[in-house]
């Protein structure tokens, strides 16, 4: 019996290693910049900042960026969530491992995924 609990315990830290949820999370960092700075930014999502910015947003799902600013013309965004380099490796070693749980997690989450482009940059014209 003690045998088979270290095995499990074994097998499931083995799992967690390779999970995205646990090694990159499900958040990450977003950076807004703009030419001229000081502009009023707001995600779809409902947060918002000054340029430049950097807000901690949810990998998943993708979002459209509108930034404005008095005597300029205002423009808007679109960040797609795609799936990253080093989420396709987690999720390979899920596979691998025969993590299918670990796997349905990365997926449901989006911590597989990372947001393009970041950072993102706005040059705003004279209106």
């Amino acid at each position: 019996m003690h045998f088979l609990k270290i095995m499990l315990l074994s097998l499931i830290s083995m799992m967690l290693i390779n999970c995205a949820t646990v090694t990159r999370g499900r958040t990450q960092a977003f950076t807004i910049t703009s030419n001229p700075s000081n502009a009023d930014v707001r995600l779809s999502s409902g947060l918002n900042c000054t340029t430049p910015c950097t807000l901690t947003v949810n990998r998943r799902p993708g979002f459209a960026v509108t930034v404005s600013k008095e005597g300029f013309v205002t423009q808007t965004s679109n960040v797609a969530s795609q799936i990253s380099g080093g989420g396709g490796t987690a999720m390979a070693g899920n596979v691998i491992l025969g993590g299918l749980i670990g796997a349905g997690v990365d997926a449901s989450t989006g911590a597989m995924n990372e947001l393009v482009p970041n950072p993102l940059h706005f040059d705003l014209e004279a209106e």
